[in-house]
């Protein structure tokens, strides 16, 4: 995930659409299928653009905090981005952040 987001933020934004455009496989696992889902909608709306068609069909029906601390979840309520929030994934938005 830290390398695709790095590489993301390198590509030209006229280009990034594209790197989302294509609905990647199901990983086995819906928490993270849902978390890949937010990420592109996330991403699309911080360059200006609507989310790519296939992460409307991906949400939880109980909420979850990848990051399972206290502190974490405390921090992920406040700070998750709207995407992940719709979707029931609390990130705070720190967590996305790449060096």
């Amino acid at each position: 995930m830290a390398e695709f987001l790095e590489e993301y933020r390198w590509e030209p934004r006229e280009d990034r659409g594209t790197l989302l455009e294509g609905e990647p496989a199901y990983t086995g696992d819906e928490h993270w299928d849902v978390f890949l889902a937010a990420l592109a909608e996330h991403l699309s709306a911080k360059d200006g653009r609507g989310a790519p068609p296939w992460v409307e069909t991906r949400s939880l029906r109980r909420f979850w905090f990848p990051f399972n601390t206290s502190a974490a979840r405390v921090d992920a309520v406040v700070h998750a981005p709207a995407a992940f929030r719709r979707r029931g994934v609390y990130v705070s938005a720190h967590e996305l952040d790449v060096a």
